[in-house]
């Protein structure tokens, strides 16, 4: 009889083959080797590039086999998450609750997709993986594997085995497993991508502490950025950046440049409170120089080339389809059908915008599209016709305020 609280959680005595996404930390390190004791099952280990920075995969690859891996497996998904997951991003202006532009929540249903595939081509049971049970990555991965591969069975040995960093640490040295520099206790755990990093731990979950500097790995501290301002002009076609500074690029070397720039000048810092959504609020310092230039840079090419109408509504459904993504429902056919209208109402979001940085600010500067809803003559207090005629300006007040200024009256008589 299955007691598992869910139907895809593995029961012990079916597993035997087992899909571990390893990073090549030590949680994915002693989770190689804990499976094959706990579960006398092999393992295969996946490990996914999305653009970490920093990372030698052959070391990680070798690292998994030497651990006693069956098999070891790097994908580089660089290209398929800049244009099957960032690019839809853009175009739906994807925050969440103010600051986090959501990098690990795309990177998530990317890499349990991958996960399902080379599982079924190994012969695997059951997939693993290392998140905690009190983050959302959990939910990403997890309802990816039960909605694409309902066959395959999930463990979770970190939310179960109730290991501590120094027991980690102790189980490491006492089976032989490489600790990078002889330690691996880290001070943060991390996760990054293309699109951003995040860091958690230490101080930063004391809310009456400021940033500390030595958690800014990626982006230069704005006070020691360069004096000298820089302005990026960015050229997007149907909502997706496609060029910086006159040359077109492909995405990800667009990606990498930008947030190249945006480091440099302190660009991209969120201090964040963020609402899980298993229920808990935490802290999160997010470095996302790409995101914090591009997405800006878009949103105002969009509110050009759109009407007032239109720019009112997209961003009700921009937040809609930021917490979809947020909540693990990558799958959910509504998020699909906003994509839908995300692509119709980029149709025309072609242009150049120019991003100014400067000591930790990306500010729009100037924009520019064939497609503009603006008229410059308009826009000015000349007297030239156009389309607008000054004169009828009354009548449309005296018709526009008329059932305000009834109610106003009708409720203030006395």
């Amino acid at each position: 009889m299955n007691d598992q609280t869910a139907s895809y959680l593995a029961n012990p005595e079916d597993v035997h083959r087992v899909l571990l996404l390893y990073s090549g930390g030590l949680d994915t390190s002693v989770m190689l080797k804990w499976i094959q004791d706990q579960y006398r099952a092999e393992v295969v280990a996946l490990t996914v590039n999305l653009g970490q920075p920093g990372e030698d995969y052959e070391v990680v690859k070798g690292k998994a086999t030497a651990l006693g891996a069956v098999g070891a497996f790097v994908v580089d998904a660089r290209e398929e998450f800049a244009r099957e997951y960032i690019a839809p991003a853009i175009r739906a202006n994807a925050i969440y609750g103010l600051g986090y532009p959501l990098f690990t929540a795309l990177g998530r249903p990317l890499i349990a997709k991958l996960a399902v595939q080379y599982a079924r081509e190994n012969g695997c049971d059951t997939i693993a993986h290392g998140c905690t049970g009190k983050g959302n990555d959990q939910v990403r991965i997890e309802s990816t594997i039960a909605t694409l591969a309902p066959e395959l069975k999930v463990i979770a040995p970190v939310r179960s085995w109730k290991m501590g960093r120094d027991e980690e640490v102790a189980y490491a040295r006492e089976h032989g497993i490489p600790l990078k520099g002889g330690s691996e206790v880290a001070p943060y755990s991390i996760d990054d991508n293309l699109w951003g990093r995040s860091s958690e731990g230490r101080w930063i979950e004391e809310l009456g502490t400021a940033p500390q500097d030595d958690v800014f790995q990626l982006v230069t501290r704005p006070e020691e950025a360069p004096d000298q301002a820089e302005t990026l002009m960015i050229d997007f076609e149907s909502g997706v950046p496609v060029g910086l500074d006159g040359d077109r690029l492909e995405l990800v070397e667009l990606l990498e440049r930008v947030a190249a720039a945006g480091m440099r000048h302190g660009v991209g810092i969120v201090d964040h409170i963020e609402d899980r959504i298993v229920g808990l609020k935490v802290r999160d310092i997010y470095e996302v120089p790409a995101a914090a230039i591009l997405l800006p840079a878009h949103a105002e090419l969009e509110r050009l080339v759109g009407t007032i109408h239109q720019n009112q509504f997209k961003s009700m459904l921009d937040q809609r389809w930021a917490y979809l993504v947020y909540a693990g429902l990558w799958w959910e056919p509504l998020r699909t059908d906003l994509d839908a209208y995300m692509e119709a109402a980029n149709q025309y979001v072609t242009g150049r915008v120019g991003v100014k940085l400067f000591k930790g600010s990306a500010r729009v500067v100037t924009r520019e599209s064939p497609y503009a809803v603006y008229d410059a003559q308009l826009a000015t207090f000349s007297e030239s016709g156009g389309l607008f005629s000054q004169e009828a300006s009354p009548g449309f007040i005296e018709l526009w305020s008329l059932q305000s200024r009834m109610a106003w009256q009708v409720r203030n008589r006395a």
